[in-house]
């Protein structure tokens, strides 16, 4: 019989949880957890998004998408602004004070990333990234 940490789909959830654990820690004085986090750098790539384009691309319920942007939109991180292509739909846009966030939380969010991945040198490093994207990108839409 095959001990736990012989199943990879085990050993990726543990590393999930130690990885969110981190990031939240971090994130504590700010008031944000690891999803508002996961949306501004989202933003971060994008012009703007429609709710339910987060929804999809995060793999958060749409009604915690609201909430979370809520959330964003009261710290002055992100915006509800009419989208160009649909009046009627509003797209969410990272604020100037999000990209601030951002640039101020980089080097703090590199520490967590590198606690995490300690035990590898610098070329295990880029090949678990580059592994870990090729699933990300085929499997988690």
């Amino acid at each position: 019989m095959r001990g736990l940490h012989a199943d990879t789909g085990y050993l990726l959830y543990r590393l999930g949880l130690r990885s969110g654990q981190l990031f939240n820690s971090f994130l504590q004085e700010s008031g944000l957890r690891l999803r508002h986090y996961a949306v501004l750098r989202f933003l971060a790539t994008t012009p703007g998004a429609l709710q339910r384009e987060l929804s999809a691309s995060l793999g958060y319920d749409p009604s915690a998408i609201v909430g979370l942007v809520d959330d964003l939109e009261k710290l002055g991180f992100a915006e509800r602004r009419p989208s160009p292509d649909d009046r009627r739909s509003r797209i969410i846009v990272l604020s100037e004070g999000g990209r601030a966030f951002l640039r101020d939380t980089d080097e703090a969010g590199q520490r967590v990333t590198d606690q995490l991945v300690g035990p590898l040198d610098t070329d295990e490093r880029e090949q678990l990234h580059t592994l870990l994207q090729r699933i990300a990108e085929s499997g988690l839409g």
